[in-house]
């Protein structure tokens, strides 16, 4: 019942191993300005956080069930706890399974009971990188991995991260209930007013993704905000399956910006794509990437807002619709693709392939 169950600050070697946690406070494990960390076999049920690492060099988090149906599972972080910023680096997070779809202590007793349909629960359980991201994100892998009935994978900067080198591959998903993929630039800019700006976030790849099952309100999304543009993303090899069935008035959803807002995917409020919402970024590669809907939707797969440099290869998507909505953007090239007939464009303003 107690805040936080292992809490350290300004540590380094430290190994956690072979442990549970049952109902851990708001943090089942706070580790802060931690180097040279291993976090391997745990199983953690809680009702909050699973484990935050924040600020923190060279960690390995392996073999991990997190059950956190309240708030997220394995949670990056680099605030200004220490008085200063920090960056979270060299981090590889493996071979782990995160949820948020079992009854608290269910998971930990082998009943696994899952919540009813209609339970009113959050269903958190992800891994996120964020929210608080003032020292930012350097050198991470995020690798075989598997989400069952939780938030998607979130990658965000708000608080003047600058976040670059970041791998997310070989994860499998099931019954998301909101954005599989969702990585987001923003303002919120929490920090000493006079040192925090506007991060940056770039070189990232994801790659090997299978999602099944995803609700439908909420597709991938990859935002940043006008000015300060995401760059040198590569998506590939992902299946996409999501519930479908979206109606018609949809199709005229422009989501807002919310440029200092609270980061999470439903900031957005629904979505005008069935697949992926691309805005403010430049390089963008996409590469046999498949979308699938259970029920016909309307929703075009791929949606670009100030886009700058978009390559899309051999990529698949649900026919009898455009695939591509595009509103400024320049310089792309779509492929050998079923999603549409190749094509290179120059500039392409509210334009539909």
């Amino acid at each position: 019942m107690g805040n936080k169950s292992i809490a350290l600050k300004n540590c380094h070697n430290v190994l956690l191993r072979d442990f549970s946690i049952l109902k851990g406070g708001h943090f089942g494990l706070l580790l802060t300005g931690v180097d040279n960390l291993t976090i391997d076999n745990l199983t953690i049920d809680t009702d909050r956080d699973g484990m935050d690492i924040d600020c923190c060099r060279n960690v390995h988090v392996s073999n991990c069930t997190v059950n956190s149906p309240w708030d997220d599972g394995i949670c990056p972080k680099s605030s200004y706890a220490l008085g200063y910023a920090r960056a979270t680096e060299n981090v590889t997070i493996t071979n782990c399974y995160v949820t948020g779809t079992y009854e608290l202590g269910t998971l930990l007793d082998g009943t696994s009971k899952k919540f009813a349909p209609d339970a009113r629960v959050g269903r958190t359980g992800r891994i996120k990188c964020g929210t608080e991201s003032n020292g930012g994100f350097k050198n991470i892998t995020i690798s075989n991995c598997v989400f069952d009935g939780c938030n998607g994978l979130a990658l965000e900067s708000e608080d003047g991260a600058l976040c670059e080198d970041i791998a997310v591959s070989n994860i499998t998903m099931r019954d998301i209930v909101s954005a599989p993929i969702f990585v987001r630039l923003g303002a919120r800019l929490r920090g000493p007013k006079e040192t925090t700006k506007v991060g940056e976030m770039r070189r990232i790849l994801i790659s090997n993704v299978t999602s099944y099952n995803a609700q439908s309100r909420l597709c991938s999304i990859l935002s940043g905000i006008p000015d300060y543009l995401i760059e040198d993303v590569k998506l590939s090899g992902i299946y996409q399956h999501h519930v479908g069935g979206a109606s018609q008035d949809s199709l005229a959803i422009r989501p807002p910006e919310f440029e200092n807002k609270y980061p999470d995917p439903g900031m957005f409020g629904p979505m005008p794509s069935q697949g992926f919402f691309l805005r403010h970024i430049r390089n963008l590669e996409v590469s046999h990437v498949e979308i699938a809907a259970a029920s016909p939707d309307p929703r075009p797969s791929f949606y670009l807002t100030d886009v700058n440099r978009a390559d899309f290869i051999a990529v698949t998507a649900p026919t009898g619709n455009p695939a591509f909505h595009l509103e400024q953007v320049t310089d792309i090239r779509i492929l050998l693709s079923r999603a549409a007939k190749d094509a290179v464009t120059a500039s392409a303003d509210k334009q539909v392939l």
